[in-house]
């Protein structure tokens, strides 16, 4: 019979009512979407500072038909930007369908019946009707004679079910547990609770992690260089009257010094990373977030539904004056022939699965509500005789016979925060429930024993957060849950018994700086609302540390968006997967730790990419102007291209897949990179210098004066010379970033790896075939060189290997800087 027949004065709105309310803006707006529209995805990744100046300078060569310098430059920051789109994409389509997966209907009354709609079609004054698993969809107040359960966990964070009757109202984002009702629809779409906490977080947020950061500042530094030597450029072209073809190569040559490529090994690294994770169970939404784990100091989590599996288990059982066995299987008997099934029946019957007496005679039942905390059977059979009742100790206390004797097992784990039941019966199966007025137990229960049971945790909750203990990761727990329950919780994931605990009535009396101190001092967090969440997090950030949050509802929305590292469940509410950077698939911890580990590898290896990048770059910048002294140019674009691609592009993206996940001491980058990059740049540019003139002044007194001296003569020649001299050290920079051997971090013991040899191996051969063979090498601009050209060069790398290991065997940078 559905719920309509038998409330027949409850009428709903018609086809045309609801048109009409419809038309007067009395519809459902949506609110707007958390995540990023691929619009934006491709605006975000193709029209940035350094893309825009890159494919400008490409089109310019292209109007003056250099088709093939305009393909090669940019063709590097092309793949940056195709493996960017696909990545984020991809996560963008995963969590669209698990949106669309999820998403709950409405069950509708209109037209005098029963209708399921979406959501988004409801209007204000709808008659919404709810049963039992049903998600509550818009704001408003019950209506009729029904009543019904409701868990508002996904709301408040508050694990007890909540008791709603004729008037009393319902919030969307809220499920309905047990009952069925009718409720009117008041606030719909970006009015009701939930849609206004989502539109708070409809911004999305752009966290940049402190690699990253570091990263950005070299990257404008290198901007600004690259622009003032622009502007050299373009006054040296008007005085010297240089040709405007060769001024634009040229422009293409100093732009090169921006690590566009660097963009692309980053890239290339988070990518590796999130398909690692993919496999693993974790769906990464940006790929900063991977890297951005292994900075995490702070984790803090919900309770409800992160930590726990909204699920009970049977910790402890106490029989009264019978056998345990006994007790078992009365309650056993008893779950199997009660008709409502809620977490702690299911509790009981995984603890007694075997211990019931099946078949009963059931006369009467009395469901269990949250208003009067106790459910009952009247069973008439000689197996199992009389009236028993399940309940809470405090509500069947006064029931009990004279003279009980409960022992200190119920009050010894209500202490401990757990939910303890008495069993009790009378030996007459009476009758419990009047034709009219509420239902009434007998006097004279006898106590047959209690039950104690906690919160059932995810399997891997403690293993993971012992993990990130182990870590130096500190672990706070916010939960709107009672302090009791929230306490038994931290003890049982493991943490310290001796924590200190906040409520959230005391956190509102607290200022900005006096809670970032008790923040800081304080382990668990309860009764807590959404805001006082948020300022959680903002607090602990404010005392510099690297916040992850974990969340799964709606009430933790806010505090997802203030987190460093915002961490959602897939079985939470859409809006929460939305602002995540991470989603946990399938609701497993398991993937956090291997998350960690992915952050640390790609830490380990930009380390090594942004050496060989900064060394490159420090040392064609120097070059460019050093030999603006000397005179003439030292690279064209293609050669510049070939540069990249042997020196940077290939060895970065191996090094980034064979970075290994090891922890990465504390210390500063810049000056960890400046140890490195400035004496290979100096030392590079120097000897670069000598190679520069050794080929152009003997080329320059034996050739003719060219018409065109930046196509043919002397010239060619010395950029050719310099060319293969810098990608020769390029190769070898490699081996010294990442030797054969090498000492792990913190330990004697050195590993072996051979791989970055073996690249470096085919990368020379692979160049020497350019040299080799005449298409490739015009393809690149390169001149054929005489045998004593390249024994010039030889000799001058040799020179350069010794002088830069002997500064960093000898420290002598250090020791010349005093660092």
């Amino acid at each position: 019979m559905s719920l309509q027949s038998q409330r027949q004065p409850i009428q709903g709105l018609s086809t045309h009512e609801v048109k009409e309310r419809r038309a007067r803006g009395l519809g459902c707006v949506q609110p707007p979407a958390t995540g990023r529209s691929y619009v934006r995805i491709v605006r975000e990744n193709v029209l940035n500072s350094v893309n825009t100046i890159l494919f400008s300078i490409a089109l310019a060569l292209v109007l003056l038909g250099q088709y093939l310098d305009a393909l090669i430059s940019v063709g590097v920051i092309s793949f940056n930007i195709v493996i960017s789109l696909i990545q984020e994409a991809r996560a963008k389509h995963t969590l669209d369908r698990i949106a669309l997966l999820t998403r709950p209907k409405a069950m509708v009354l209109r037209d005098g019946r029963e209708q399921q709609i979406d959501p988004g079609e409801l209007v204000v004054g709808d008659i919404v009707v709810v049963h039992p698993g049903d998600q509550i969809v818009v704001d408003g107040p019950v209506v009729g004679d029904g009543r019904v359960e409701v868990d508002e966990s996904l709301l408040t964070g508050e694990s007890d079910l909540v008791t709603k009757r004729e008037s009393d109202r319902l919030f969307s984002g809220t499920f309905c547990v047990t009952g069925s009702v009718f409720y009117r629809a008041e606030k719909v779409g970006v009015q009701s609770v939930a849609g206004r906490l989502t539109t708070r977080a409809r911004a999305y947020r752009e966290m940049y992690t402190p690699l990253q950061r570091e990263i950005n500042l070299v990257i404008r530094v290198l901007l600004l260089v690259a622009l003032f030597l622009e502007l050299l450029l373009l006054a040296a072209s008007i005085v010297s009257f240089i040709p405007i073809v060769e001024t634009v190569r040229m422009a293409m040559v100093i732009i090169g010094i921006v690590p566009n490529g660097l963009f692309l090994s980053i890239s290339v690294a988070y990518a590796l990373g999130a398909v690692r994770l993919a496999g693993k169970g974790a769906l990464v939404q940006k790929f900063n977030i991977i890297e951005s784990l292994s900075h995490v100091d702070m984790l803090c989590t919900d309770k409800t539904g992160t930590l726990t599996a909204n699920a009970l288990e049977l910790a402890a059982l106490h029989p009264y004056g019978i056998e345990e066995a006994t007790l078992r299987l009365l309650l056993g008997s008893y779950i199997v022939h009660a008709s409502s099934h809620n977490a702690t029946s299911q509790a009981i019957e995984t603890a007694c699965p075997e211990q019931a007496l099946r078949g009963l005679h059931v006369r009467e039942e009395i469901p269990f509500s949250s208003t009067r905390k106790w459910s009952a059977l009247v069973v008439d059979d000689a197996a199992m005789r009389g009236v028993y009742v399940l309940g809470a100790p405090e509500m069947l206390q006064a029931h009990l016979a004279p003279g009980a004797d409960l022992g200190s097992f119920i009050e010894t784990e209500t202490k401990q925060g757990l939910r303890v039941l008495l069993f009790a019966h009378s030996p007459e199966p009476v009758q419990v429930q009047p034709r009219e007025g509420e239902a009434c137990l007998p006097c004279g229960l006898l106590p047959l024993g209690a039950i104690s049971l906690r919160d059932t945790l995810r399997p891997e909750a403690r293993e993971t957060l012992a993990q990130f203990a182990a870590l130096g990761v500190q672990i706070k727990i916010i939960s709107g849950d009672h302090p009791q329950t929230v306490a038994a919780l931290a003890k049982q994931v493991g943490l310290d018994s001796e924590i200190k605990a906040m409520v959230g009535s005391e956190l509102d009396t607290l200022d900005n700086a006096q809670l970032a101190q008790r923040a800081e001092e304080t382990t668990v967090f309860s009764r807590i609302t959404p805001q006082q969440k948020e300022r959680v997090i903002q607090a602990l950030r404010s005392r510099t540390h690297y916040v992850a949050m974990i969340g799964d509802g709606v009430n933790d929305i806010l505090s997802l968006k203030q987190a460093n590292v915002g961490i959602a469940m897939q079985s939470g509410s859409q809006a929460t997967r939305g602002v995540a950077d991470l989603v946990l698939l399938h609701d497993s911890f398991a993937s956090l730790p291997p998350a960690v580990r992915e952050g640390q590898r790609i830490r380990n290896g930009m380390q090594d990419i942004l050496k060989l990048f900064l060394a490159r770059v420090g040392s064609v910048t120097l070059l460019l102007i050093s030999i603006a002294f000397v005179g003439g140019f030292p690279f064209q674009p293609r050669q510049t291209s070939l540069l990249t691609f042997f020196t940077v592009g290939v060895p970065t993206l191996a090094l980034a897949y064979w970075a290994r996940p090891e922890r990465v001491p504390s210390k500063s980058l810049i000056r960890s990179l400046a140890r490195f990059v400035l004496p290979a740049s100096l030392t590079t540019c120097l000897v670069a210098i000598g190679v520069y003139l050794a080929v152009l002044i003997p080329a320059s007194l034996r050739l003719p004066v060219p018409a065109n001296p930046y196509r043919e003569g002397a010239l060619p020649l010395a950029q050719t010379a310099i060319t293969v001299f810098t990608v020769l050290c390029g190769l070898l920079l490699v081996l010294f970033v990442e030797p054969p051997n090498r000492p792990r971090p913190g330990q004697k013991r050195k590993y072996g790896n051979w791989h970055p040899s073996l690249l470096i191996l085919g990368l020379f051969m692979c160049f020497l075939g350019v040299l080799a063979i005449p298409p490739l090498r015009m393809l690149f601009n390169l001149q054929a060189l005489d045998l004593v050209t390249y024994l010039i060069i030889g000799g001058a790398v040799l020179l350069w290997a010794l002088l830069i290991g002997g500064i960093w065997h000898f420290h002598l940078f250090e020791r010349f800087f005093q660092l």
